[in-house]
């Protein structure tokens, strides 16, 4: 099945990975917000929406410098769902019918943070002044809680350092950051295992990412070294013979073989925005080698040789099996392929003014 996918035969050059597209991403889209699962590309209208998936389609958007007006239009739906989504104490529910009934409580989970995230980036770039006002709004009412969950207290302060980066300092704001550096914890001792938890799970270079934000953002240089190292000792767990093979559906623990599969696109992503975000702080161009990893896992620099990236439909598969893709294009791969996508973008800009041409 891999052989039969693949697009860009290796090794994978920057220049042959395509922009961003939204095609997908509005395809699953609608006047009330961003369902969460497909069959194949076409929407299944019966597992509705989720807070988690419109938080991150927020949030990608949010990061687009020249959006299109239909992407803007969408943006203002998904801040919308998310407002409704918010309970009187900042908490979120998670899940709606596609019958526009809410199945959950607001509550501090993952999608709190997720929430918290998108929110702050769209306070911090959204498309529009209303939006960017909207969100900061929400974002402030979010602000008062905090979650006994590392993952969203992860989630949560990366969207606080959207905020204190575009700035004016906020202490408030500051302080939900340092607090989710505290719950993420720092690393160990033993080289063999410095991640500060017993195991790797999900959304690991999250936790990674908001230490080192904490670090750079609150002038904290022990923090920042601490979430390099946690960083760098991850993506050295991450690399196979030279290509990207995130942690897998059921994680990897110290002395266990490590499997390597289901992997997760969004686990992809997630590695993109935290050496995207290392790079930016420290200014050392060798983080953009296990981004340009994480970037051309999409494109068949995987563990199976499989492209990930439907080139018709502009959508993402839900998960690299040892076998091939999960051709279902649901909205959280699609949208990790978009903000990998935005990512090489980047890269590709920055690495055409090197003398040497950089990764292109």
């Amino acid at each position: 099945m891999g052989q039969t996918l693949r697009l860009i035969p290796p090794p994978v050059q920057l220049r042959d990975i395509p922009e961003p597209r939204w095609d997908h991403v509005l395809r699953l889209s609608d006047d009330t917000g961003l369902l969460e699962h497909a069959r194949n590309a076409t929407a299944r209208r019966e597992h509705g929406y989720c807070v988690d998936d419109v938080s991150r389609g927020l949030l990608v958007a949010a990061r687009e410098p020249r959006p299109h007006p239909e992407l803007v239009r969408q943006s203002e739906r998904y801040l919308a769902f998310l407002t409704h989504a918010q309970g009187p104490d900042g908490a979120f529910r998670n899940r709606m019918s596609y019958e526009r009934r809410w199945t959950d409580e607001p509550s501090l989970g993952d999608w709190w943070g997720r929430a918290m995230w998108g929110l702050g980036t769209a306070a911090a770039r959204g498309p529009s002044g209303s939006i960017r006002r909207e969100s900061m709004v929400a974002f402030r009412q979010g602000l008062q809680c905090r979650s006994s969950w590392p993952r969203a207290m992860a989630f949560a302060g990366l969207g606080a350092a959207e905020v204190l980066r575009a700035g004016p300092y906020d202490p408030a704001v500051a302080e939900l950051l340092g607090d989710a550096a505290t719950v993420v914890g720092t690393p160990g001792s033993d080289p063999e295992w410095v991640w500060p938890e017993p195991e790797l799970t999900y959304a690991n270079p999250s936790v990674a990412e908001v230490v080192i934000a904490a670090g750079d953002l609150l002038g904290d240089e022990g923090l920042l070294t601490d979430g390099l190292r946690m960083l760098s000792w991850l993506c050295r767990m991450q690399e196979q013979d030279g290509h990207l093979s995130t942690v897998p559906v059921g994680g990897w623990r110290p002395d266990v073989p490590r499997h390597r599969f289901d992997q997760q696109p969004i686990e992809a992503a997630a590695t993109a925005d935290a050496c995207a975000t290392a790079a930016a702080v420290t200014g050392d161009d060798h983080w953009d080698a296990p981004l340009f990893q994480a970037i051309t896992w999409f494109f068949g620099d995987n563990d199976t040789g499989t492209l990930m990236y439907d080139a018709e439909t502009g959508g993402c598969y839900d998960g690299l099996t040892a076998n091939g893709p999960n051709l279902n294009q649901g909205a959280e791969s699609t949208l990790a392929l978009v903000s990998t996508l935005q990512h090489a973008r980047t890269l590709a800009s920055r690495s055409a003014t090197r003398p040497s041409g950089g990764l292109a």
